[in-house]
């Protein structure tokens, strides 16, 4: 069985980009709870559509790994379909191990359908429930842990298990959106397992059941659960580190141009941050790359057409402003 450096695990999906012209978004007076209209019972023209097969939290964090020189597998499962196929060959295209992919003859693969207007977007999602397993395999350096559907919590306190009888294997968890709905108190030996805990901002409110805006007080609520390392992405406003001892500010990367599309941005943040620490990086050294692969990939259509190789990364740092530093707050 083969040595890896960096083991995903998760749901990966296709997303069908439906680029849409005809439509209209409308927000609360603080651009909170923002709706897309379209005209109902009409027929209502698009764009165009473009298919990326392979994407989903933890799938893009293993393309991102592999791309930036680490050794990756994906634990993942897809049905006995033409997408479940694609997704495969995607994968082995990228050079992520696909031992650990399961088919169901009997399953679909998961086909997401994202609504992309102007550029930003808006997802509709349905997670197949798989008979999810844990399959053996040599302790990596790193396990990313991110997105599974609704019926996984009993897998979840498997991998619960595995974390606590492999105490050499770092953690990093990204919860997806049925993991954040099981709540902390479910979840809580895998939070005190984590080394290095990353949400946005609004999922952190949700994970903690509160309204605080405070990103400082956020991150030690969440640091309280377990994490020893925890990252909150605040879009534009950029990325904040928490250690336990020290507040980091980290900003964006200056984009080349207006971004195309926001999809996987903060994947591409959090694997690279991930990916960056794997590598023996120090947080401050780390906080500089998560952005820019995150200001590669908003200039593409998909999750992962953007991610960089590591010379590609590297360049765009010896290019960076003289500012683009991880600050202490």
């Amino acid at each position: 069985m083969e040595q890896y450096d960096f083991v995903a695990i998760g749901d990966t999906v296709t997303d069908c980009f439906i680029k849409l012209k005809d439509a209209t978004v409308t927000c609360d007076i603080d651009k909170t709870n923002c709706k897309i209209c379209m005209r109902f019972k009409d027929k209502i023209p698009y764009e165009d559509v473009f298919i990326v097969p392979g994407v989903g939290n933890a799938a893009n964090a293993a393309v991102s790994a592999s791309r930036l020189g680490l050794k990756s597998a994906l634990i993942a499962n897809v049905g006995n379909d033409v997408y479940g196929q694609e997704i495969v060959e995607n994968f082995k295209k990228e050079n992520v191990s696909t031992e650990f992919i399961t088919v169901h003859p009997d399953k679909k693969t998961n086909y997401h359908y994202v609504l992309w207007y102007e550029d930003d977007r808006t997802i509709l999602i349905k997670h197949q429930e798989y008979d999810y397993k844990l399959p053996y395999f040599n302790d990596p350096k790193w396990v990313y842990f991110s997105s599974m559907a609704e019926n996984s919590l009993p897998f979840h306190q498997v991998f619960e298990k595995y974390m606590q009888e492999h105490p050499n294997v770092k953690l990093a968890f990204q919860p997806g959106t049925y993991q954040i709905k099981f709540g902390k108190k479910k979840l809580a030996g895998l939070y005190k397992r984590t080394e290095v805990f990353i949400c946005n901002k609004e999922e952190a409110q949700r994970i903690l059941e509160v309204t605080e805006n405070d990103i400082k007080k956020l991150m030690i609520g969440l640091a309280e659960l377990g994490p020893k390392i925890v990252s909150v992405t605040d879009g534009t406003n950029g990325s904040y580190v928490y250690d336990g001892k020290s507040f980091w500010l980290m900003p964006i990367y200056p984009d080349p141009r207006p971004p195309l599309q926001r999809t996987g941005a903060g994947d591409a943040f959090s694997s690279t941050f991930v990916v960056a620490l794997a590598l023996g990086m120090r947080i401050e050294d780390a906080l500089r790359w998560g952005p820019i692969n995150s200001m590669s990939v908003v200039q593409n259509i998909g999750a992962q057409k953007g991610l960089l190789t590591r010379f590609q990364l590297e360049k765009f740092l010896e290019d960076a402003p003289k500012d683009y530093l991880p600050k202490l707050i």
